[in-house]
């Protein structure tokens, strides 16, 4: 869990691992804002938010999900590029899935873009996969015009599920 003086570390987390969109043409998310700290303190609240730590229990990782349409929806799942393939982000997608079980929730979803390689083909080996437009729900719907209008899809994005 995450703790309420930890919060700025995420958005440290989230600047530096956005800049590697720099280097495939991708700069608009490269530069984009990670989310305040009062959005990413509604999500600690709500015992949605997870970290990952270094041996100096600093933040590495972290990993924020809403309940959407009876599923855990991985809204943001960041790893500093220094601690980049390690494993960090399955750990926690792996720990999201066993709070959304113990939760009864039936499964995690997310959206993501289909052409990097650490989002949908990534997300791909840790057992999700893509649902066509007929499969989504209106949760997913309704996030996926709240990410059109950020202007995400400008590169191709894709809805994806893992049941549990």
């Amino acid at each position: 869990m995450v703790g309420v003086d930890e919060l700025p570390l995420l958005q440290d987390i989230e600047r530096a691992a956005g800049k590697s969109f720099n280097g495939i043409g991708m700069s608009a998310i490269a530069d984009d804002e990670p989310l305040p700290l009062d959005v990413l303190s509604g999500y600690q609240r709500a015992g949605r938010a997870w970290v990952t730590v270094d041996d100096d229990d600093r933040p590495i990782a972290y990993l924020i999900a809403d309940v959407v349409d009876g599923n855990l929806h991985l809204e943001q799942v960041s790893v500093h590029p220094a601690s980049a393939r390690r494993g960090m982000g399955r750990m926690l997608i792996d720990h999201a899935a066993a709070h959304a079980k113990a939760e009864g929730l039936p499964a995690l979803t997310l959206i993501t873009f289909t052409r990097v390689p650490w989002n949908a083909p990534y997300y791909e080996r840790c057992g999700f996969w893509s649902l066509d437009d007929a499969e989504l729900t209106p949760g997913l719907r309704a996030l996926r015009r709240r990410d059109a209008a950020h202007g995400l899809d400008r590169w191709p994005r894709v809805c994806m599920r893992r049941d549990l």
